[in-house]
């Protein structure tokens, strides 16, 4: 199902469409001139607190980013975990690390460039914002411009049970996502 009608749907009540049909695909790169009110409060936090990338944004911010094409949004978690745990349905994959041991994938940087433009709008997502907040500042340090962390990730951050998914995060907030 495309973006667009996910976000219609997800915008006149739907739940979320958890069926293995939809598949990554490129979409058309977001202006790089032109700026959102979201990106800019989440840029303006950033430079406040001193972070080495754009900025955070909340996997809902970063869903009407993406859902509207301001923004192209970027999953850097493992091919394994985006099969088997799920994804945001339409995005891109690019790796930062590999295997079970999450070895550091060395052509993160130069993957990220085949997919995406450096000066246009990126959203980093990964299990729970910290992975991606590695990636956010590897790409800033490459040159991006305008890469953001998505806070929270797929999964959020681990519960009074040691189990993800209750606090915080893409699934918990009930944004559309898919699983293998």
């Amino acid at each position: 199902m495309p973006v667009q009608a996910l976000s219609t749907a997800f915008a006149n009540g739907a739940a979320p469409s958890r069926h293995a049909g939809a598949q990554a695909s490129s979409a058309p790169a977001p202006s790089a001139t032109t700026s959102h009110p979201i990106l800019e409060r989440a840029r303006a936090t950033a430079q406040a607190q001193g972070t080495p990338y754009a900025g955070g944004v909340t996997p809902k911010e970063a869903w009407e980013l993406f859902s509207n094409g301001a923004a192209a949004l970027v999953d850097v978690r493992t091919a394994e975990e985006r099969k088997f745990v799920g994804h945001v349905p339409e995005t891109l994959h690019v790796a930062w690390a590999t295997g079970t041991a999450l070895n550091r994938n060395p052509r993160f940087v130069k993957e990220l460039e085949a997919k995406v433009k450096k000066d246009q709008p990126v959203l980093l997502l990964c299990r729970s914002g910290k992975r991606s907040a590695l990636a956010a500042e590897a790409a800033a340090k490459a040159g991006f411009t305008q890469v953001y962390n998505i806070l929270e990730g797929f999964e959020g951050d681990l519960d009074e049970q040691q189990q993800r998914g209750a606090l915080g995060g893409w699934r918990h907030a009930a944004l559309p996502w898919v699983q293998d």
